[in-house]
């Protein structure tokens, strides 16, 4: 196996853990905003 298809194989991986990464901490901060009250925007 060359590179260029472990790269194609891994790269949605990557991606998928960075994006689930964001949306967990987008989460967390909604959820500390309602908690003492604060606006997100």
């Amino acid at each position: 196996m060359n590179m260029l298809s472990l790269y194609i194989l891994i790269w949605p991986m990557i991606s998928t853990g960075i994006l689930a990464l964001l949306v967990i901490s987008l989460f967390k901060d909604i959820m500390h905003a309602r908690k003492h009250g604060l606006a997100m925007v």
